[in-house]
């Protein structure tokens, strides 16, 4: 029996190394290739590669274009994240309870986060038409006349900023409400019988069991947000002059 157990240990290491060592192929090749392109300066990849060393990156570095690209992603970033941490947690809050329907709604919270790219893009372009949105619609109701969504650089951004909320707030919310179902229910009843309100309980309950999740959300989201490129070409274009 022992040998037995010494044989599988051993069989389950290697099989831990195999596959660790092919995760890590995937991953390091196709970075290592792609340092070893930026060395080289190149029309196409089937032309001849000319040797330049650093200057690709120096070029980079003095060019004004990669620090406003890279301003732009960081408020870009920063904003979505912050709102999508934001409303997953109370969505999260809000659904980790028991009524009448839950499930149905449970539904409907995830539903954007199904929806292609593509399709988000065209409806937020609907609603924002600026004859016939929805929303332009309704702002000139409320007398703030027919804005100019796609062509003011501050409302643009805030266009780009909203439909990623929207679409990604599901996966933050179900991250979270994961998380939530986690926690023991025996830490909120000692907090209730130390005499801590809904607020205390929060604050020293609820938050730190949720810190570690919270911590890989944001460093996913992190990565997913500063490389986004689809939801902005196709609403903006990277306009109005460059500023989104």
């Amino acid at each position: 029996m022992q040998g037995f157990r010494t044989g599988s240990d051993k069989a389950l290491k290697w099989a831990f190394i195999a596959s660790l060592s092919l995760i890590l192929l995937l991953i390091l090749l196709p970075v290592f290739h792609a340092i070893q392109l930026s060395l080289y300066q190149s029309e196409s990849f089937i032309s001849n590669k000319n040797w330049v060393g650093l200057a690709n990156y120096i070029r980079i570095l003095n060019d004004p274009v990669f620090w406003k690209a890279l301003w732009v992603g960081l408020v870009f970033g920063s904003f979505t994240i912050a709102l999508q941490v934001f409303l997953g947690i109370i969505f999260a809050l809000f659904l980790d309870r028991s009524f009448p329907g839950l499930p149905i709604i449970r539904g409907i919270v995830i539903l954007p986060y199904l929806l292609p790219t593509v399709v988000v893009a065209l409806a937020f372009q609907w609603m924002l038409d600026g004859t016939l949105g929805l929303l332009t619609i309704w702002a000139e109701q409320l007398g703030l006349g027919r804005p100019s969504w796609f062509e003011n650089p501050y409302l643009a951004m805030a266009v780009i900023i909203v439909s990623s909320v929207w679409t990604w707030t599901p996966f933050v919310t179900v991250s979270f409400l994961a998380a939530l179902q986690t926690i023991p229910k025996s830490l909120y009843e000692a907090a209730k019988v130390d005499g801590a309100s809904l607020w205390s309980q929060f604050w020293h309950v609820t938050i730190p069991m949720l810190l570690p999740m919270l911590m890989v959300i944001i460093l996913l989201r992190s990565i997913w947000m500063f490389n986004k490129f689809d939801i902005v070409w196709l609403l903006t274009k990277g306009g109005p002059s460059s500023a989104t």
